[in-house]
Parts: structure tokens; sequence; C-alpha cells
């Protein structure tokens, strides 16, 4: 048990060793981000690019950063937008809590937002029922027993 301690402890070090050495630039990063920074100052008192100019940047100095192209994606719930939930895909077509569900079979909003069903309990067509011993949706929704035959333990005629 010591062992396996003192492994995730050397882990976790090395760990955080690669990330603060990959967050320092070596020298040669930045000897070619001074080379670019000259070449540049020079390029824009012509109020050209470098890319009219035909030479290619070899820093991201002064360019666009890839992760800060990436927008953040603000997620479209329902309570803003309510016809989310009656796009192709969506869990359902009522909106609860800011969530897309279906409460005719959700087991948190049966029925209606919040209403909760047992444990034990399905929520079948938009009521809590028990599929244990209800004859109309016995071991499942909408399994009905025939005329004369119990549900007991989720099956029809168990006995």
């Amino acid at each position: 048990m010591k062992s396996i301690k003192t492994c995730f402890v050397l882990v976790i070090l090395m760990a955080l060793a690669a990330i603060s050495l990959s967050a320092i630039p070596s020298r040669d990063e930045l000897s070619l981000e001074e080379d670019n920074e000259t070449t540049y100052n020079d390029e824009t008192s012509n109020d050209l690019s470098p890319a009219e100019t035909g030479q290619e940047p070899t820093s991201l100095r002064g360019s666009i950063r890839f992760l800060s192209q990436i927008k953040p994606r603000v997620p479209m719930t329902c309570d803003k937008y309510p016809r989310v939930c009656h796009a192709k895909g969506s869990t359902g077509p009522d909106c609860c809590k800011k969530k897309c569900v279906n409460v005719m079979t959700d087991r948190l909003n049966c029925g209606k937002c919040g209403k909760k069903c047992k444990y034990s309990e399905l929520c079948c067509k938009g009521q809590c029922v028990n599929p244990r011993s209800n004859i109309k949706h016995c071991g499942s929704c909408g399994n009905k027993c025939k005329k004369g035959s119990l549900c007991v333990y989720g099956m029809c005629s168990y006995a």
C-alpha cells in the first residue's frame, strides 16, 4: 500500500514538472520570435501582411492562435428557447428545469414538472404505476393482461 502511494506521488510530481517545463519557451523559440518581430516591424511600415508578401510566419506571435479562434458555445436551454425541445434528437417536447423531457415517460417529471415516481414505479402515459401489480401496465408500460388474469410480480397469470 505504501509503495502504491509513493508511485502515485511520483507520477503527480512528474506531471507537474512536465506542465511547468512546457510553459517555459526555449531559447530557440525566443530567438525566432525576436527575428520575426524585426521582420514584421519592417513589413508593417509598408502595411503589407506576411501573406501578401509571400512570406509565411515561423512563429504564432502576432497571428491568431488556434484556441482563440474557437468561440465558447453557449448552450441553448429550453427556458429561453422553448423550440429546442421540439428539434430532432431532443429527449422530449416538454421543458422542466431547463431540460427537455417527456412528461409522459420521465420518472422525475411524470405528468407534470417535478412530480417524481416512487422507486418501484414507472411513468406510463403521465401516471406513476407499479409494473409488478398493475393490470394495464404489467411488467412494462402498455403490457395489458388478458381479461380475467391478474398481474403478479410483473407477469400476467403468474400462478
